[in-house]
């Protein structure tokens, strides 16, 4: 498969340099235009500003291409949902027919992986759904952490799913997950979830030293690092936290259960709160981009200290 891997940041792995992957369906289907293309450059421009080379993840008329220009991501964002949504399972399709895909978690970790960038920062990740023990619906963001070692940083995932069933699935696949400077694994629009985590984290600097260990022992699975939600945000993801328990309760009342649930919880919330939900899910990313570059920048200055140290050995 050939990828097109943008100057910079082929420039910036070459020298193990900090890259942040970044997906496309936030551009394409999280919201409308020119809101998506704002967000999407803000979010590559605090990845710079952190000393990382951002690399947002496309296909684009049937060529993967890591890394996109400014008028790549206007494309994106105008086109919108007319960019198919592209798993892992859609990948092939894709290019085969020469279309255009918006990545999703699990395909963005995949050409992420494939070129070799150790960092991928999104909103949030797909986990169990409600009742999944029914009906098997299982985001592919879990296997694909089980199996393809890329550090994704996220707000952990959004409370309409099951969180605990999506940390036993995580735990069942493989996967270190830890808390960013907390303790308990974050719903993503509220710092907790009533869930305790493995392993916490207090410093770009331990995630960076996680990320390498991993990769030395070949461990080939990935790695979740969840954020919580910033305090100055917590107010409102509060509101939208009790829009959710509202749209549970009512789903229950009106006994929606199975592959029903998911679509009345999103459209229910989004009605109980007027949409504000999308500027908590921007503010999310955001602080994620932070933290991701952060990481980033940490796990590159280990590298080179080894490498450095590893050169002095052979002397």
């Amino acid at each position: 498969m050939s990828i097109v891997v943008a100057p910079e940041v082929a420039a910036a792995l070459a020298r193990c340099g900090a890259v942040v992957a970044l997906e496309s369906t936030i551009i394409c289907h999280g919201m409308p235009y020119p809101k998506n293309l704002q967000t999407a450059m803000e979010v590559e421009a605090i990845v710079r500003d952190n000393g990382a080379i951002p690399a947002t993840i496309a296909i684009l008329d049937g060529v993967p291409h890591v890394g996109l220009n400014s008028e790549q991501l206007k494309r994106l964002a105008i086109s919108g949902r007319q960019f198919q949504k592209t798993a892992r399972r859609d990948i092939a399709h894709v290019v085969a027919s020469g279309g255009n895909g918006a990545t999703t978690v699990s395909a963005t970790m995949f050409f992420a992986h494939k070129v070799g960038i150790p960092i991928f920062v999104t909103g949030g990740i797909g986990g169990v759904h409600r009742h999944g023990e029914q009906t098997m619906d299982v985001s592919s963001d879990l296997t694909e952490l089980g199996k393809t070692p890329v550090a994704v940083v996220s707000a952990g995932v959004k409370s309409i799913l099951d969180i605990p069933r999506t940390l036993e699935y995580l735990e069942t696949q493989g996967v270190t997950v830890a808390a960013y400077r907390a303790n308990e694994f974050p719903a993503f629009f509220t710092e907790i979830s009533g869930c305790q985590v493995p392993c916490r984290v207090d410093s770009p600097e331990e995630c960076a030293k996680i990320i390498y260990a991993n990769k030395n022992l070949h461990l080939g699975s990935g790695i979740l690092i969840a954020a919580p939600i910033p305090k100055q945000h917590a107010a409102s993801g509060e509101i939208i936290e009790s829009a959710i328990q509202t749209a549970l309760k009512e789903a229950e009342d009106k006994r929606i259960i199975g592959n029903a649930i998911t679509p009345f919880m999103l459209e229910r919330v989004k009605q109980l709160t007027g949409g504000s939900s999308l500027e908590a899910n921007i503010a999310l990313v955001k602080n994620n981009a932070l933290i991701g570059a952060n990481i980033a920048v940490a796990l590159s200055n280990l590298q080179q200290r080894e490498m450095n140290r590893m050169g002095r050995s052979a002397l």
